[in-house]
Formats: structure tokens, C-alpha cells, sequence
């Protein structure tokens, strides 16, 4: 006995769709890795660049380290706020993967913002 034509339609429309909701999962599951990855790498740029900032600013305290754009790793861009406070300076670090390639940090590329205060240090 062989199989029938019917038999084989039917085991294939079984295995079809068995196979979207696989293929689905191992998507958003790249799709997931991928952004992973974008707050992982932000994270350590914007710690490093807040590191170079404070040795910046133990030689230096008085000089603003604000900057828009700075291209830290590729495609991996940061902007930097300081409050120019005069005994305590309020430093922010946004980092985050310029998406559209315009070479400019949006609010809606931004992945991590790291914030710290750094006081002025007194011989």
C-alpha cells in the first residue's frame, strides 16, 4: 500500500504550519539578540566615555565637556550635558546606534543614558 495524494496534502499543510510559528520565534528571537547587543555595547561606551570625562575633569574643571555626536565605535554616537556647575557638575551620557545614518543622535536612537555628579576637587 501506498500513500495516498490526500495523505501527502494533509501531512504537508500539518508540517507547514507547525513550521510558521517555529520560523516566527527564531525571528523575534534574532530580532531580540540584536537589540541585546545595541544596549550591551551602548552601555559600555557610555561607561567609558563617562570614566574620560571624569579624568577630564580632575585636570580640568572648569572647562564644559558638553558635545553633540561624538562618534564613539562606528556607528555608536553620544551626547554629552554638563550643567556647568562651578563646585558640582551634573554630567549626562547618552549613547545609543545611529539607525537612520545621518551621523546625529535622535531622542528615538538614544538606548542608554548614564548620569553621575562629579565634584570639583580642592587641593
Amino acid at each position: 500500500m501506498g500513500v495516498t495524494l490526500v495523505e501527502v496534502v494533509v501531512a504537508s499543510a500539518l508540517l507547514l504550519s507547525s513550521l510558521i510559528p517555529i520560523l516566527k520565534a527564531l525571528t523575534v528571537g534574532q530580532v531580540t539578540a540584536r537589540l541585546v547587543d545595541q544596549k550591551t555595547r551602548s552601555l559600555t561606551l557610555a561607561q567609558a566615555k563617562l570614566d574620560e570625562i571624569k579624568i577630564q575633569l580632575i585636570y580640568s574643571f572648569s572647562t564644559s565637556t558638553s558635545a553633540s555626536n561624538v562618534v564613539l565605535d562606528g556607528s555608536y554616537l553620544c551626547n554629552v550635558t554638563d550643567d556647568g556647575g562651578s563646585a558640582l557638575k551634573t554630567i549626562s551620557v547618552a549613547v545609543g546606534f545611529d539607525r537612520d545614518g545621518n551621523s546625529t543622535l535622535s531622542s528615538s536612537e538614544v538606548v542608554i543614558t548614564l548620569t553621575t555628579l562629579c565634584a570639583k576637587r580642592v587641593a
